[in-house]
């Protein structure tokens, strides 16, 4: 059985590690909600794109571009979001083994596989698995920045138009809400502009930090209830003027659309981690917070117990004399 001074220093050392991860758990939650104004800022311009582009599709019988050129897969780029820290549950160790997975259903059907390793973790595992890297973009997680998505996406599109890649993949974690974010996989190139895909992933919740699953139905019960009540519908048919054609147009909304995607899995991925590591430090705060119980209690029965022995030694002493 421990002594008392023991079980003291371990109760020091398990406040110390709480005070770290709760503050942990602030910061957290700081940099999600700044995450989250981020994405805030990003959907009018996200949700415009998409009106205009659903608006165009539907008026042609057979959309044309050159980015859904379908051809035989030789060779596959994936690009794949991490985070360049830990301690966020299993955040990074999930896209890392959906990567690889990927990479291993490529390999069996012969196919060459390429990697644009967003994050330090993630670029970490593709040097450990001696799979090729096309760059090293790691500051774009701590400083997620448009301009550069823009660049990451033209790279990827002007090499799937030389021929280099033939398939195109995107694996990040898309937010949901600061209590759910989902890992998701879905082609980047070859495009999709069929209308039901578009605006698919435009599902957040970025009214709150709360995790617990009571208070997230809540909210969306509320929102719902709201939208329904102000009669927010957004019209699908507009009476464009275009200049100078609709296939010209196409060509260079389409691009838009491309970097849009990367820069939307961006911040959905930046969100994601946050709110992965606000979890993850809540657990880890609860957790020190049962050992502190059990440890206290721990001291008080041994203190208890060597009270009870001083004074049956000394009423012993006593009855001897």
């Amino acid at each position: 059985m421990p002594s008392l001074k023991e079980i003291k220093t371990r109760i020091a050392s398990v406040k110390s590690t709480r005070k770290i991860t709760s503050a942990m758990k602030m910061v957290a939650s700081s940099k999600l909600h700044h995450a989250q104004v981020a994405i805030q800022n990003m959907l009018p311009y996200e949700n415009l794109l998409e009106h205009i582009l659903k608006s165009f599709l539907v008026s042609m019988p057979e959309p044309e571009s050159v980015f859904q050129a379908k051809r035989e897969v030789k060779k596959v780029a994936l690009i794949v979001f991490s985070s360049n820290n830990s301690l966020c549950g299993g955040f990074n160790a999930n896209a890392i083994k959906m990567m690889l997975t990927a990479v291993e259903e490529y390999k069996a059907k012969g196919i060459e596989v390429l990697i644009y390793p967003i994050g330090q973790k993630v670029s970490e595992a593709v040097k450990k698995a001696g799979l090729q890297s096309m760059g090293d973009y790691q500051d774009l997680i701590d400083k997620p920045n448009a301009q550069q998505s823009l660049e990451l996406g033209r790279d990827a599109a002007l090499k799937f138009l030389k021929g280099d890649f033939d398939k195109v993949e995107i694996i990040y974690h898309h937010f949901k809400s600061a209590g759910r974010q989902v890992l998701t996989r879905k082609v980047f190139l070859p495009i999709d502009l069929s209308t039901e895909t578009i605006g698919i992933d435009n599902d957040r919740d970025l009214s709150s930090n709360q995790t617990s699953a009571r208070v997230r139905e809540y909210l969306r019960k509320k929102g719902d209830a709201e939208r329904k009540a102000n009669g927010q519908i957004t019209k699908l048919y507009d009476d464009f003027i275009i200049e100078p054609d609709l296939r010209t147009v196409l060509q260079t909304l389409v691009p838009k659309q491309l970097h849009l995607m990367i820069y939307t899995a961006l911040l959905d991925s930046v969100a994601s981690e946050h709110a992965a590591r606000m979890v993850a430090m809540q657990t880890a705060t609860d957790n020190a917070d049962e050992i502190l119980h059990d440890l206290n209690l721990q001291y008080n029965k041994s203190r208890q117990q060597a009270i009870t022995n001083e004074l049956l030694d000394m009423e012993g002493g006593a009855i001897a004399s």
